[in-house]
């Protein structure tokens, strides 16, 4: 059954004829159940829509009460969303909203006409706007989606980005585009700090980001009716970020809301959550409403172009993320839950995870921060997680490096051709050392310039303390029992970045990679770390890097058989073969490179 708003006239005549007491009682009956009442269980075919008509729509502009405003009908703009995906423009008319526009959080308002259910409010005309003119998706369209998901890039040319400045909205004039009416992305318990590092792609994703709160939840949350807002949830514990809809229409168990895609990401499993609003704050740049998160009530399942649809029950589970800071002795952990989706969680992760450093009372700028911890997965070895960073000069938060470097593991991890990866736990810890540690290689040299094979040789380094007086460091390395007299070596001194690049060569676009999921989480485990000092031997044999096997010493012979088999790109044949290497942990970050030349008598 299709739940809507009930007629309001009748409870109107019916206040004049009860008595006080009984109007009391009636007043309960009918506002209190209106959520399942009903204007008219019918709906209003496109094909019956009019210039001119009458109309009003629901929505919420404070508190929980939901209100009514008319409008009236300026026709029908067939193929506006793409091939038969018609809108109705229509103009917003009352006190409230030729006061406020047409306001974020807006999208989903189930638009009437003639009593029937028309459609849904989901597109707004420019800005600075003297009228309140809006798009509505005509009913049909919310209650039947398209059956094919619409991808980013198709819908992108329809949801713009949202504004840096006014100039920045749209590459027409100011004012003369129909958009969709934004989705607030309600961010709670972020600081204006976070919201500004990622703003360049959360604007990309087409949101309006706005400071909000978490409401504990109401045993009624999950009581849905027409022109109450509910949204997505992709982040909650001690701090949540969600999106906010107006819902358009209830069929039992399944939700319609927004008029318009989130993010048209298809086929989805997100939490869909009650959304409460405090207050609607008018604007003449993006009015919006300021709001809540509640409880969750259930399941996102789709996301298409001409609705969000949610299913009430029970929501889908989400990663786990833990976040301890260590500083002074004393520790503060944070935990959060994410959703798990490739297109959302490698920035969702790096937002929070650069919140929950950076917004914590331990935190301080200036000290070295040490990154230790895993992400496990199912079926698979958890990714091993360890890496130094020290702070900047620049403005740039010194937590910044970490919410990246975590950003791109997990976009790696996401992105992989092979599987799906299925996120059970994330467990973070940030140790923070007092002051600025880092070092640069200046020199190094051998003990002496030629050794005999089977030989060990003493390598000294000169590293350059960030603000301090340098100071000597030693390793060993040992001559291969089988190289040939007379050959020559080279020993590689250098940061993790440099031995990388040496030992396992450069990957091109288009080359190959990891066999699989395990060869991937393999390749991220086997990285070296940022806060030591390596040194590497190498020998003038071939070594053969095919996807992610690394076969050094490998006979010219057997490259040349081998080298024509798997697909191009995948193999790659380096000079050189590592025979040794050893690393000396710093406590900081380590940068620079230093190549010697090793004779062998």
């Amino acid at each position: 059954m299709l739940l809507v708003r009930p007629h309001l006239p009748v409870f109107r005549c019916l206040s004049r004829v009860l008595p006080l007491a009984i109007l009391g009682f009636a007043a309960v009956f009918f506002v209190a159940p209106s959520r399942s009442a009903a204007d008219s269980n019918e709906i209003l075919p496109l094909d019956q829509v009019r210039p001119g008509m009458q109309g009003y729509a629901y929505t919420i502009f404070a508190g929980d009460q939901v209100e009514k405003f008319d409008l009236e009908v300026i026709g029908v703009m067939p193929n506006f969303l793409g091939p038969k995906q018609s809108i109705i423009l229509v103009q917003l008319k009352g006190p409230k909203v030729e006061h406020t526009g047409v306001v974020a959080g807006m999208s989903g308002s189930p638009v009437y006409l003639e009593g029937k259910l028309a459609g849904a409010l989901s597109l707004k005309l420019g800005i600075f706007t003297k009228e309140a003119i809006a798009g509505v998706t005509p009913i049909e369209d919310v209650l039947h989606p398209p059956i094919q998901p619409v991808s980013v890039q198709s819908a992108s040319a329809q949801q713009l980005t949202i504004p840096v400045d006014a100039a920045s909205r749209t590459a027409l004039p100011n004012g003369s585009v129909l958009e969709p009416i934004e989705t607030p992305l309600v961010f709670s318990g972020f600081q204006p700090m976070t919201l500004q590092q990622f703003a360049p792609q959360i604007q990309n994703y087409g949101f309006v980001a706005a400071q909000g709160g978490t409401a504990a939840p109401r045993p009624e949350d999950a009581h849905l009716a027409p022109g109450d807002m509910a949204g997505m949830v992709l982040v909650q514990g001690d701090a949540s970020i969600s999106s906010a809809c107006t819902v358009t229409a209830v069929q039992a168990d399944r939700v319609y809301l927004c008029g318009h895609p989130f993010l048209s990401l298809g086929d989805v499993q997100l939490p869909m959550a009650r959304t409460r609003v405090l207050t609607t704050l008018s604007s003449d740049l993006a009015s919006t409403k300021i709001v809540n998160v509640g409880g969750s009530i259930g399941t996102i399942t789709s996301d298409h172009l001409t609705a969000v649809t949610g299913k009430l029950g029970a929501p889908p589970a989400m990663i786990p993320l833990d976040v301890t800071l260590a500083a002074g002795g004393a520790e503060k952990k944070l935990h959060f839950e994410l959703v798990n989706h490739p297109k959302l969680t490698p920035l969702l992760v790096a937002i929070t995870t650069f919140s929950g450093l950076t917004q914590n009372s331990l935190y301080g700028e200036g000290t070295t921060l040490h990154l230790s911890g895993e992400i496990r997965l199912q079926g698979h070895a958890p990714v091993q997680i360890e890496n130094t960073f020290a702070p900047g000069d620049s403005l740039s938060p010194d937590g910044l490096p970490i919410a990246i470097a975590m950003q791109n593991v997990f976009t790696r991890l996401f992105t992989n051709h092979y599987e799906a990866a299925a996120v059970d736990h994330i467990n973070l810890r940030v140790e923070s050392a007092p002051g600025h540690q880092s070092y640069s290689i200046e020199s190094a040299w051998l003990e002496k310039g030629e050794a005999a094979p089977g030989e060990t040789l003493r390598v000294r380094v000169l590293l350059r303390p960030y603000r301090g007086a340098a100071r000597v460091e030693e390793a060993t390395v040992r001559v291969p029992d089988q190289v040939t007299r007379g050959t020559s070596l080279r020993v590689l001194v250098s940061d993790a970045d440099w031995l990388n690049r040496a030992s396992r060569g450069f990957v091109f676009p288009g080359a190959g990679g990891p066999a699989g999921l395990d060869q991937l989480i393999a390749l991220l485990n086997r990285e070296r770390r940022n806060d030591r000092l390596y040194v590497g031997l190498f020998v003038p044999s071939p070594t053969m890097l095919w996807d992610d096997k690394e076969l050094p010493n490998v006979p010219l012979s057997q490259i040349n058989i081998v080298d024509g088999r798997p697909t191009p790109g995948s193999v790659q044949v380096l000079r050189e073969s590592l025979a040794s290497e050893a690393s000396i942990a710093l406590g900081g970050p380590v940068s620079g490179v230093v190549s010697l030349n090793l004779a062998v008598r």
